[in-house]
């Protein structure tokens, strides 16, 4: 009897594994050779040395931008924007109604916020908060993720998935989805401020995540988040709209990038890459098994911390992990004078160490953010 129960428990599990409907439709694709972490990206501890700033109870900053008067600015889980001022105190500010995740300042003063939940924001000096766009091209913005401006005043900015929507599964569950899917969903947006229009510049990747401008606003530098790699797309000239890759086959998933000194950019990797999903690239019927099982059966992100600094040409030049993950799953740095501001996409706590590009030593130091009431 107990025999029986079990083949016929079993049949059931089987049939479930095999046909139950799922969010995604995988497609096959050939993940690139993962080197791991070696060579131009040998493990080390130099991120295990920061300053972590507490936020008291808020969590996941995930993007910084810096004001004229050097108040750093960061995007919460919560919806808040916060800020810090240049004597460690931190602010609140305004609360977007959704998930603000790319923020940058534009050349009025104006703070542009890629919405995950709404689309491209604008937030004025006084904290009144504008919807630009969230419709392009009559495909809805479903998850805006990073964003930038070029000396021109045309923004950039990265809707990561067409199809699985953030306000609907969250963003870190979105992101899950799509990765697991490679569908090619994600696309660069451009939206002209002087005619208020917006048009797709490029799409059909695999989660597109970070953008920013490259040092001579040619280019749109964009993390290919499900590709493991970093593409710079063409703004302008009769190449507009198409791209050349700058550095693949990351040890980890590209998040957000910067541009930092002396011709880098800085880049985050949120958590170093699945073998099971490598594994079963070339695979979509097994993908969509994985789908259908238990949520902390399936792949998911590492507590692991690892920034790196490239140059254009995809060199890599400072390589700063924590593979402890005191600080982890890290999604991008900012350099703000001789310190470099690190993001996260769960943390509770900002945190800097000094700009390798300024600075050969780092030092360990904790703090806690005070939290206060008044306005820049």
């Amino acid at each position: 009897m107990i025999k029986k129960s079990l083949l016929s428990l079993s049949a059931v599990l089987v049939v479930y594994l095999l046909t139950w409907p799922v969010e995604v439709e995988p497609v096959a694709w050939q993940a690139p050779e993962n080197l791991g972490y070696t060579e131009r990206f040998a493990q080390n501890q130099q991120l295990s040395q920061l300053h972590r700033i507490e936020l008291d109870g808020d969590i996941g900053p995930e993007d910084f931008a810096v004001d004229a008067n050097q108040n750093i600015y960061f995007s919460l889980a919560s919806g808040d924007i916060k800020y810090l001022d240049p004597k460690g105190k931190i602010h609140p500010w305004v609360n977007t109604g959704g998930r603000p995740l790319g923020i940058e300042f534009d050349g009025q003063g104006n703070l542009i916020v890629a919405d995950a939940y709404i689309g491209l924001l604008k937030i004025d000096v006084k904290g009144k908060i504008e919807t630009l766009v969230n419709i392009v091209d009559g495909i809805k913005v479903n998850y805006a993720d990073d964003v930038d401006i070029s000396d021109n005043g045309k923004i950039y900015f990265s809707d990561a998935s067409t199809k699985f929507h953030a306000k609907k599964y969250g963003t870190y569950g979105a992101s899950l989805l799509d990765i697991n899917e490679h569908g090619g969903h994600g696309r660069l947006i451009e939206y002209d401020p002087a005619t208020k229009t917006a048009t797709t510049l490029a799409s059909g990747f695999n989660f597109a995540n970070g953008v920013t401008m490259s040092h001579d606003n040619k280019w749109v530098l964009m993390n290919e988040t499900g590709h493991y790699r970093i593409l710079k797309i063409a703004v302008e000239g009769e190449n507009k709209g198409q791209y050349q890759v700058v550095i693949d086959g990351l040890p980890g998933f590209p998040d957000n990038i910067n541009q930092g000194s002396n011709g880098l950019y800085w880049f985050g990797m949120v958590s170093p890459r699945s073998k099971p999903l490598d594994l079963l690239s070339g695979s979509g019927f097994a993908r969509k098994i994985v789908q259908r099982l238990p949520a902390f059966m399936r792949p998911k992100a590492q507590h692991f911390g690892h920034v790196v600094a490239i140059t254009e040409e995809g060199v890599v030049k400072h390589n700063l992990q924590d593979p402890l993950g005191m600080y982890g799953q890290t999604t991008g740095a900012l350099e703000v004078g001789d310190q470099l501001y690190i993001s996260s996409l769960h943390e509770t706590a900002l945190a800097k160490t000094l700009n390798p590009n300024m600075a050969k030593t780092v030092e360990v130091i904790q703090e806690s953010g005070e939290q206060v009431g008044s306005q820049p």
